[in-house]
């Protein structure tokens, strides 16, 4: 079986990776054109041009896959494997080959761009992969297989998003293995029951301390590699990669930054929100007790 796969960042990567491992034919990887990254704005190509180049698998950049459908047809491939590719393929395409994707949510819920990060952002306890044939809809497409995965307390994206590439590489071996027999099977979903997520964007990072602490705990867990959670202090930008809430009462005010040495603490309007681990902007990544012993506070109330 002749696959051609379609995927960008690291949940694509890691099921890349394992298809070759299992010996899966790879005859090509379509993903999203580079763009610029870092302070000098380089262009920067996604790192699974890398994984692909070295393993001799030619990579395909197209920034409209509608003006390519004569390329794709003088691709000799017998099925398209689609894992957090980013963008809707164009029914053009999709009538060229059977089309399956990998989707890291149980499907109809959190169809869209960002199932992981709404899993944590709402405090889920459950969520899992979906492999489900591709149409035309916004990830409304027949199920082959499904399965869940616990999210654990201590949770955020990086820690749940291989879980779940390695639980969905698995389904889709098991769906691809299926289809070479020709024994798939796939049932419908419930679209009356679907729920939609949408692409994040730097601002809904902010932090509100006018939310209780543990919502703000499960942001900063969604949202830890992209946009990261913040707030603003006496001018000051900080980012927040870890936090938990305290186990501790207080008379403070929402938004208060309680006194405490070896501790960060922020009161919110129901809990303590503790930061452990952080960033002042254009600084080092620190835990909470070396950030507090070097950053001096111009305000002790956050900003609003």
């Amino acid at each position: 079986m002749k696959i051609l796969f379609f995927g960008t960042p690291l949940f694509a990567e890691i099921i890349l990776k394992g298809l070759i491992d299992n010996k899966f034919d790879i005859v090509g990887v379509v993903c999203q054109e580079d763009k610029p990254a870092g302070r000098g704005n380089k262009m920067t190509s996604p790192h699974i041009v890398s994984l692909a180049k070295e393993l001799k698998i030619p990579v395909y950049q197209f920034v409209k896959l509608k003006e390519h459908i004569e390329d794709f047809k003088n691709i000799d491939y017998d099925v398209a494997v689609t894992a957090s590719y980013g963008r809707i393929l164009p029914k053009s395409f999709l009538d060229l080959k059977p089309c399956i994707n990998v989707h890291p949510s149980l499907l109809p819920k959190y169809r869209g761009a960002t199932p992981i990060q709404n899993a944590l952002l709402n405090g889920d306890k459950i969520t899992g992969v979906t492999i489900m044939k591709t149409d035309v809809g916004m990830d409304d497409g027949d199920i082959f297989f499904q399965e869940k995965v616990e999210i654990q307390d201590d949770d955020d994206y990086t820690s749940l998003l291989p879980k779940l590439a390695e639980k969905g590489l698995e389904l889709l071996i098991k769906t691809l293995k299926n289809w070479e027999n020709g024994t798939e099977k796939r049932f419908p979903q419930i679209h009356s029951e679907a729920t939609y997520v949408n692409l994040l964007k730097k601002e809904d990072g902010l932090l509100d301390f006018s939310f209780d602490a543990q919502s703000l705990v499960n942001k900063v867990r969604a949202f830890c590699e992209f946009p990261v959670a913040f707030f603003n202090v006496g001018g000051d930008r900080i980012r927040v990669f870890k936090a938990t809430v305290a186990q501790i009462n207080t008379n403070a005010n929402v938004g208060e930054i309680i006194s405490d040495k070896k501790r960060f603490l922020i009161q919110t309007v129901n809990g303590v929100f503790e930061i452990l681990k952080c960033q002042i902007a254009g600084g080092t990544i620190l835990d909470a007790k070396s950030f507090l012993n070097g950053y001096r506070f111009k305000s002790k109330v956050v900003d609003k």
